[in-house]
């Protein structure tokens, strides 16, 4: 495909062609008079690997597949060298992710509203939810049945799965049959973007149905180093494809997707940002936007991981010529099996001692296997995990440049556990995890030996140096272009960047607060309605 010109204009150029980058390019160009340009630094998504549900342990930290971002090692979390992977190919992340399909708590979008994201609170993005949703249980109140995202229940029946969700109702959890129904917290399955036999990322969803329209242009290899500007306005954007440099230029608006690390990144770079950074770095000042970069929220982990005794792990099945060769048949003929899992089995949400107003604060995850790790070698012994995560951590985070280079990598600080609230309510969340272990329905299944965090780590001292120790991402980095109705926020309620017209950041970096869950499905939901306005502002 020949690459546009400057002089070949385009009314939209989408930078990213992640969960919501798939998205917008999809809706923008449904009209055939509009010219759209998607810019992806990545490949094409290619390879079983990325396809199969269950690849995403092998290619979560592949490089061919994923950007491997360097965090900078910080006390709070022992010192430990640290790297957030990102998808580097169509689709995304949501090409390398868990699969799990949980959109939030509804008073994770009432927040927004009420931090100045005027229309999306939660019954204002609830369409947008199911319109991209083909939920296969059908349409229904919460779900959508005819959009284009492959949604499914869990397909997976593991007796002990089974077994932890009796035993969490012993201590006292509540079960519920739909994360994204009427009740949010509680236990219960996980659903999945899955469809058929695969993955059912953004690419496949939204870009691979529409890439024949003459009036999309999709480059893969195209990483754009910044946004061309004139009198306050965007023009069009810069990119590097190949060794050579490009440009094209949008009669109607540039739109960032990059998502949280890389979208600020490259609004850094083009002037936009904390001038003292810019200019450290010998960038022009376009607009002094201090947040530019700032409250960066992610999701931080531990787990607890006991031994079973039986040999029903996956550790164990993974190890077995005849039943690998059982999963594959099951995933063959029936589309079932562990070969459909995602990154969470069964879990739920509950409310520790910390939880106020009887909002769940803490976030479970089961899966009947084990390792270290994601990307490590499952463990060789029969292993059961559960992890606990902080629903909405108080730590806040920066992204920002490491030098003018627009090809390096960013200076990443987490800055996690750096609130004490948020390792203390984590450590609740461990002591709540070994209440459901201790539970009749699951107790007789284990041999009492705990790997993780290990037998004697019993006190809150003990847990805390554990939680540091061991604990880890959950890959959920948002909120670096913070939506607000305040003249401080990176982007108004409508998406536009403050200070350069034309100009607007549609994807998980503008998420003012960390949804209490996983966010795939809520940055899908931003590319929904980030469309939906671009449309209606142009009159569409």
């Amino acid at each position: 495909m020949t690459t546009p010109k400057l002089d070949s204009g385009f009314d939209y150029i989408i930078v990213g062609a992640g969960s919501a980058g798939c998205v917008l390019a999809n809706r923008l160009s449904a009209d055939p008079g509009c010219r759209v340009l998607l810019l992806e630094a990545g490949g094409a998504t290619h390879g079983f690997w990325v396809r199969l549900p269950v690849g995403y342990f092998r290619t979560i930290n592949d490089q061919r597949y994923s950007w491997q971002f360097p965090l900078v090692p910080q006390a709070s979390t022992a010192g430990r060298p640290m790297v957030w992977p990102r998808g580097k190919v169509l689709g995304g992340s949501s090409a390398i992710n868990g699969l799990l399909y949980i959109r939030g708590q509804r008073q994770d979008f009432d927040d927004w509203a009420a931090l100045g994201a005027t229309g999306w609170g939660y019954r204002d993005v609830l369409p947008h939810f199911k319109r991209s949703e083909r939920y296969e249980g059908g349409e229904n109140e919460f779900h959508g049945g005819t959009g284009e995202l492959g949604v499914s229940d869990l397909r997976n029946d593991h007796p002990f799965c089974e077994a932890w969700l009796a035993a969490a109702e012993q201590a006292g959890h509540p079960r519920t049959p739909d994360f994204n129904g009427a009740q949010s917290d509680g236990m219960g399955r996980y659903q999945l973007t899955v469809s058929g036999h695969w993955r059912c990322d953004a690419a496949t969803a939204f870009l691979a149905p529409v890439r024949k329209r003459a009036n999309l242009v999709v480059l893969t290899g195209a990483h754009v180093t910044r946004v061309l500007q004139a009198h306050g306005r965007a023009l069009g954007v810069q990119w590097m494809q190949n060794g050579a440099v490009h440009e094209a230029r949008a009669d109607g608006e540039v739109i960032l997707a990059g998502g949280a690390l890389q979208s600020p990144q490259l609004l850094q770079l083009s002037g936009i940002g904390p001038a003292a950074l810019l200019r450290q770095h010998g960038i022009t000042v376009q607009v002094d936007a201090p947040e530019v970069g700032e409250n960066l929220q992610d999701h931080y982990q531990a787990r607890v991981i006991v031994k079973l005794r039986q040999r029903r792990s996956l550790n164990d099945d993974v190890r077995s010529p005849l039943r690998l060769a059982q999963m594959g048949a099951q995933w063959l003929f029936q589309q079932r099996g562990p070969l459909t899992v995602g990154a969470g089995q069964v879990g739920g949400l509950a409310c520790t001692e910390y939880a106020e107003g009887g909002r769940a604060d803490v976030l479970f995850n089961v899966m009947p296997l084990s390792v270290d790790k994601p990307g490590d070698a499952l463990h060789r012994f029969s292993g059961f995990s559960a992890s606990a995560t902080q629903c909405r951590p108080l730590s806040r985070g920066t992204v920002g440049l490491h030098s003018g280079d627009p090809l390096a990598a960013p200076r990443i600080v987490a800055n996690y556990l750096q609130e004490p609230q948020d390792a203390r309510v984590l450590v609740a969340g461990l002591r709540q995890l070994r209440e459901i272990y201790a539970q009749p329905a699951f107790r007789g299944l284990v041999t009492g030996e705990e790997h993780f965090p290990g037998t004697d780590a019993t006190s809150a001292r003990a847990l805390d140096a554990f939680v540091r120790q061991k604990g880890g991402t959950v890959y959920h980095p948002v909120g670096t272009c913070r939506m607000g109705g305040d003249n401080a926020s990176v982007v108004d309620e409508r998406l536009r960047v403050r200070g350069v017209d034309r100009l607007r950041v549609i994807d998980a970096s503008v998420m003012p607060r960390l949804v209490s869950t996983n966010t795939n499905a809520a940055a899908i939901m931003i590319g929904e309605k980030g469309a939906a306005m671009l449309l209606e502002d142009a009159g569409a």
